[in-house]
């Protein structure tokens, strides 16, 4: 009869703290985490892989244009032009998409299969992977080759693109 009691009893507080407001309170912060983290994912940007015709609307219409730049963008932009067997590349690719959620709003940054778009990758003579054209909104764009870390790619961004 004790023991049936004790266990009884046991039972019956571990049920009243599992129920308690204490514990109510850490689900409401669990729901405001997970609607924070929702926020979160919604400002995500990613970098936009883009085809000849995607170029031609989003940052140079050349079969118009193909003596001067005209620049046909609303933002400054990043164009990578990359492979996907590239190693140098495919260190780069995580910190543009990190540039891409840090600069959301302004500036786009995009990427170029030169094995895919080989058009796109002539027409700027591009020889060497990965080759990054910063295209300010007004001016003419400068290219850099080879892969630059997170910093340089700051400081370009904040001297180049976003002066």
């Amino acid at each position: 009869m004790k023991k049936a009691t004790f266990v009884l009893l046991v039972t019956t507080t571990l049920t009243l703290t599992a129920c308690s407001p204490q514990n109510k309170k850490n689900h409401q912060t669990t729901n405001n985490v997970n609607k924070e983290l929702k926020v979160k994912e919604k400002k995500n940007m990613t970098v936009t892989e883009l085809t000849t015709s995607e170029f031609k609307k989003k940052v140079m219409d050349f079969d118009k244009h193909p003596q001067e730049w005209v620049f046909e963008g609303d933002k400054p932009a990043i164009i990578d032009f990359y492979a996907t067997w590239c190693g140098p590349c495919k260190a780069t690719a995580p910190i543009l998409e990190e540039l891409a959620n840090d600069y959301a709003g302004k500036l786009d940054i995009y990427k170029v299969d030169v094995d895919q778009q080989q058009e796109l990758a002539a027409l700027f003579g591009v020889r060497s992977i990965p080759s990054l054209l910063f295209i300010p909104k007004q001016g003419n764009p400068q290219m850099q080759v080879g892969a630059m870390n997170k910093q340089q790619f700051e400081a370009a961004i904040k001297s180049t693109l976003l002066k």
